[in-house]
């Protein structure tokens, strides 16, 4: 018997600590390889970190709520492999694992096992490759269901050991398509399976798409309501958090500014004290965008998808983009040699500003402009429904190039919203009504929203602004542009 000590790994978002959120074992407890051991939260999202050894839990070295570093000692097992240096990953868990009952070859996150990286003075740090976060609030401390049965040549064209590698989100999207990971060949780094890869084999086999599954919505208290969806029933908004603790002394609650609330805070600061902020609105008339929304809903490739004003507003944006690519852009202040220049992408990676249980996040859509209207649609909904349920992978967090904010939802005419950044530019959606509008000379009742573009007046002009949200509003009164122009 041997005692090994598991250090608080990378986690590949380039972040230097974490907050220990809750442990989900306690000391004595006989942990097994992969089993979640811990809920961390970053500035990204709460994951779980498993096991990388089989043993007895002997020692906890941070406490529920402290900041943990990377390479911080963790805990300590006891193991039987005696043979292994203290404090070294056993080989075993440094390539992935054959597929055993109670096992999906992955991790607990649906990853690949941890790999690991020097550290300094000759030390090997775990370097977690693949973890996503939690897939629910049900603490998990039983193995997994088992996996379908494996063929005996493998599990999987060029997988040898029967290891289907994986990413949470990969694996939820193929659940839902109804795709058999085992028989994809996996074109990523060591055969990884990625969500291309699993569109693929769809087309392949012309399998029917089924609709996406609604996602749980949280219970948690929340700052605004989901974008895609109708005002919920009354509710508490802006609650004290479930977190916060009550001081006698100041006779306050106290929430802690730890993870996500720190990290939104911080760049919150940063956006308006580098960028100057200029905003400009537009009153549009959307009847016609309405009336649109009816027909395109109804049509077979849309059945089970919800078909929201969101969707237009974001095909009307990608298609402004594509027009006036400076807007999708963002300021570097050193770029080397002491200079500042602006970075302008070649593709849209399309934020959402949500808030989900633990604040405002804004994942985004990788390259949206390649994607179709139901792509879209698909995309909006999946993107929505994983920040409701707090189950985004940290990779759709990072990466936005431009973003949308919903105000409308929650009946508020419109806003001036703060860029996300680095971003160049962020639209905010009003709320939809009818209103009084002269129409054709003749003053009638129409579906009028308003928008809002903020934008940073270092890039990004008057003039330039302007033609973006004009062209915007253009289509939405007029939808047959966004054919034209795209």
């Amino acid at each position: 018997m041997s005692q090994r000590q598991f250090r608080l790994p990378d986690l590949g978002e380039g972040l230097t600590d974490a907050d220990v959120v809750r442990w989900l074992v306690q000391v004595g407890d006989s942990v097994t390889v992969n089993q979640p051991l811990v809920e961390v939260e970053t500035a990204k999202a709460v994951v779980e970190i498993p096991s990388p050894f089989a043993g007895v839990l002997v020692e906890i070295h941070g406490e529920a709520g402290s900041t943990m570093a990377v390479g911080a000692p963790l805990l300590t097992i006891r193991t039987a492999d005696a043979g292994q240096p203290a404090d070294e990953p056993a080989a075993a868990t440094l390539a992935p694992p054959a597929a055993t009952p109670g096992s999906d070859g992955g991790t607990a996150g649906g990853g690949r096992l941890p790999v690991s990286r020097d550290a300094g003075a000759g030390e090997r740090v775990p370097v977690l490759v693949g973890y996503g976060p939690r897939q629910g609030q049900q603490r998990r401390r039983s193995p997994r269901r088992p996996a379908a049965p494996v063929p005996a040549h493998g599990s999987g064209p060029g997988r040898p050991g029967g290891a289907v590698l994986a990413k949470p989100p990969v694996r939820k999207l193929a659940r839902d398509l109804g795709v058999d990971l085992a028989e994809i060949a996996g074109t990523g780094p060591d055969g990884t399976i990625s969500r291309d890869d699993v569109q693929a084999a769809v087309r392949t086999t012309a399998r029917p798409v089924p609709a996406p599954v609604p996602a749980a919505q949280p219970t948690a208290p929340s700052a605004i309501v989901a974008l895609d969806a109708a005002p919920p029933a009354p509710r508490r908004i802006g609650a004290v958090p479930a977190d916060a603790a009550f001081s006698t002394t100041t006779g306050a609650w106290r929430v802690p500014v730890t993870g996500l609330r720190r990290s939104m805070a911080q760049a919150m600061v940063a956006s308006v004290t580098a960028a100057p902020h200029v905003t400009e609105f537009l009153s549009v008339d959307v009847t016609a965008t309405m009336a649109m929304r009816e027909r395109v809903a109804a049509l077979p490739e849309f059945a089970g998808i919800k078909v929201t004003p969101l969707l237009f507003v974001a095909k009307a944006l990608l298609v402004a983009v594509h027009r006036h690519p400076m807007i999708n852009s963002r300021w570097i202040e050193d770029a080397g040699a002491g200079r500042a220049e602006i970075q302008v992408p070649d593709l849209v990676n399309l934020g959402i500003a949500v808030a989900g249980p633990r604040g405002l996040v804004v994942p985004n859509i990788p390259d949206a402009g390649r994607l179709d209207l139901v792509g879209l649609a698909r995309a909006l909904a999946g993107l929505t429904g994983s920040a409701r349920a707090d189950r985004l992978d940290p990779a759709n967090l990072r990466g936005g190039t431009i973003t949308i904010t919903n105000v409308g939802v929650l009946g508020v005419d419109v806003g001036t919203p703060i860029l996300n950044p680095p971003e160049a530019a962020i639209l905010a959606l009003g709320s939809i009504r009818p209103m009084p509008w002269v129409h054709d000379g003749q003053l009638t009742v129409r579906t009028v929203v308003q928008l809002a573009l903020s934008f940073d007046h270092r890039i990004v002009d008057g003039e330039l602004g302007a033609a973006v949200l004009a062209d915007v509003g253009a289509m939405l009164t007029d939808p047959a542009l966004a054919l034209a122009w795209s």
